[in-house]
């Protein structure tokens, strides 16, 4: 197995946030080799006399083949959101077509497939990012392993809750391994083809909280557990780094409906009969979302 990595060297900044090191691999990605890991869950349902509605909530249903990833063609939407739902709590992302167009094209359609199913924060450095993106499927991570993008242009900065592509000193190495910048990395990554796609909108405080502790026994950057990852597996993550965050499933948020347009009032007196009047309700104030 081929293991990829740059290195890159934190600006003083970024290493007063991390002191476990004096250097920081940037955000690298790896080959893995094949296995097979399958799971299935079942689910008993009680009977009774009268049976209650369900209410569980259905995954959404996937698009595309995993296996095939030249099957994953559909053209971003100019702007979405896609949430994370980790074993921290929610992530909110928003991707901007125009930023990195072949990022943000890949990840919404591997969103839709469902590739980030039990998809492991395998590298976590406080101050730096966490990085995602190995499958959990040896048999889907092969397959994925040299399916390389073309790189985008740098458009946006590495800074705070953006998020973008892992990829080697290579030209057009990105695959499917994401990082959050924790920092303003922009001065060590934008120069290198780290292109941002999008930012976090909600939950960058779940971000922060991703589970870093198994950096020490890896000498402060676990980066090296993207390999017997993508080659062993979940059972191999959960026999030995049981502590990792993950994420549990993604979904593409769906987008606000527009608002119905106004409606022009009939101020014609009527006769005899008069409408009832309508209150109109008061405005209520939009969701206040946090700049992170």
């Amino acid at each position: 197995m081929k293991t990829l990595f740059l290195t890159v060297t934190l600006c003083a900044a970024v290493l007063a946030q991390t002191p476990t090191a004096t250097k920081t691999d940037a955000p690298k990605a790896t080959t893995s080799k094949t296995g097979a890991t399958k799971a299935a869950t079942t689910t008993k349902t009680g009977t009774a006399a009268t049976k209650a509605p369900a209410t569980a909530t259905k995954a959404p249903a996937t698009v595309g083949n995993l296996l095939d990833p030249s099957s994953f063609k559909t053209p971003a939407p100019a702007v979405f959101q896609a949430k994370l739902t980790t074993t921290k709590g929610d992530i909110v992302i928003e991707v901007h077509r125009d930023w990195a167009p072949r990022g943000a094209d890949r990840f919404y359609n591997l969103v839709r497939a469902g590739f980030f199913t039990d998809v492991y924060f395998f590298r976590v450095i406080p101050g730096f990012m966490a990085q995602f993106g190995v499958s959990s499927r040896p048999e889907v991570s092969k397959v994925w392993s040299n399916s390389n993008l073309i790189d985008d242009p740098v458009k946006e900065s590495n800074i705070r809750g953006m998020v973008t592509y892992a990829k080697t000193g290579a030209p057009n190495s990105r695959s499917t391994q994401l990082f959050i910048n924790y920092g303003n990395n922009a001065e060590n990554l934008d120069s290198k083809a780290f292109a941002p796609f999008g930012k976090v909108i909600q939950g960058m405080e779940v971000a922060d909280q991703l589970f870093s502790g198994y950096n020490a026994q890896f000498g402060g950057d676990s980066g090296p557990l993207q390999g017997p990852i993508g080659d062993k597996g979940k059972a191999f993550v959960e026999k030995e780094f049981p502590k990792l965050d993950k994420i549990l499933r993604a979904s593409i948020v769906p987008a606000t409906p527009a608002a119905p347009a106004a409606t022009k009032t009939d101020t014609t007196q009527t006769g005899a009969a008069k409408a009832p009047a309508t209150k109109t309700p008061a405005s209520t104030k939009a969701p206040d979302t946090k700049k992170q």
